[in-house]
């Protein structure tokens, strides 16, 4: 088990590269289209693209042993909302890249027939669940963040005692424009100083947008889904150069 975990590890730069690849022929074929170039081109980049996309699944087989080795490892956190994202994160990849092997046979020839659009419509269904519980873990990383740097710059002693009473100091009662102002400062400065964990949000938000168009729940176009695919593709590759840019659980 733990020498087919470090297999895909050594894999997956090379099927990010190939994925930043095939983005890169989807936005290139979208606005070589839009400009008019020849059809016989367009079918050229169509075909390099169809190559990327069955090269990267050739990789990614056996990846939902990694995917359930990260499951049983998220049982164990002590933080309950992490506990549960990220185990249902990685069981619905696992979920997914068992779909994306299943569409491989189809789309190699090894079986001839194949439904390969249920297939399709069923992988980008668990893609985009994964990408929604990692979103929320994203957001409840930032939120703990913000509230310890909140609490750091606002220490104890909101409200003060007058005459027997209890009332709110003036930081309490600022107009709301003010507070959202603020609360906006300090998410840019919790983003900012943690890179990894800004790098994963920009990652998943770029992601989101292409099973959400695949599954037609919200229709963009192809070059749209392709700049977001280069842009998500290009983050994870840093992610792989730099490892301390990887958000740890």
């Amino acid at each position: 088990m733990e020498s087919w975990v470090r297999f895909s590890a050594q894999s997956q730069a090379k099927e990010r590269l190939f994925r930043a690849a095939q983005y890169a022929c989807t936005f290139l074929g979208y606005t070589l289209q839009k400009n008019g170039r020849s059809p016989e081109f367009l079918a050229r980049v169509k075909r390099l693209e169809a190559h990327m996309s069955l090269g990267r699944k050739l990789f990614r087989l056996g990846n939902s042993v990694d995917a359930l080795e990260s499951a049983k490892r998220a049982i164990h956190l002590s933080d309950i909302v992490l506990r549960f994202c990220i185990t249902v994160s990685n069981l619905n990849r696992a979920m997914y890249f068992a779909c994306d092997n299943i569409l491989w046979l189809g789309k190699s020839g090894l079986a001839t027939d194949m439904d390969q659009d249920k297939w399709s419509q069923r992988s980008f269904r668990y893609y985009l669940f994964a990408l929604i519980m990692n979103l929320c873990r994203d957001a409840y990383e930032i939120r703990l963040l913000m509230e310890r740097e909140a609490a750091g710059q606002h220490p104890k002693g909101t409200f003060v005692m007058e005459n027997g009473d209890m009332e709110e100091t003036e930081a309490h009662i600022q107009p709301l424009e003010r507070r959202l102002r603020m609360q906006l400062l300090l998410l840019i400065h919790v983003l900012r100083s943690n890179p990894p964990l800004l790098l994963d949000v920009l990652k998943n938000t770029c992601d989101i947008f292409i099973p959400l168009d695949k599954l037609g729940l919200y229709r963009t176009n192809p070059g749209f889904v392709g700049l977001c695919g280069l842009m998500s593709s290009v983050l994870s590759i840093l992610s792989i150069v730099h490892p301390w840019l990887k958000l740890k659980p």
